[in-house]
């Protein structure tokens, strides 16, 4: 899976999900960010941000939980 590395550290990756096979934003360590949008799901460490395919990337969305 790649992952996006900001000095050294993993940050995200992009991936589709299996069950609604949609692509989503996973962010490492999401369990340190409290953003409405991000779903847990059965993960331990990683949140994750669905992506609508049919409509623009929410880059601002995306830079306010990176943030």
């Amino acid at each position: 899976m790649p992952f996006f590395y900001y000095k050294g550290k993993r940050i995200c990756y992009l991936w589709v999900h299996k069950k609604y096979r949609q692509p989503y934003l996973g962010i490492v360590d999401g369990t340190w960010i409290a953003h409405p949008d991000l779903l847990m799901e059965n993960r331990t460490k990683m949140k994750i941000l669905l992506i609508n395919p049919d409509e623009d990337i929410p880059i601002q969305k995306i830079n306010t939980i990176l943030k």
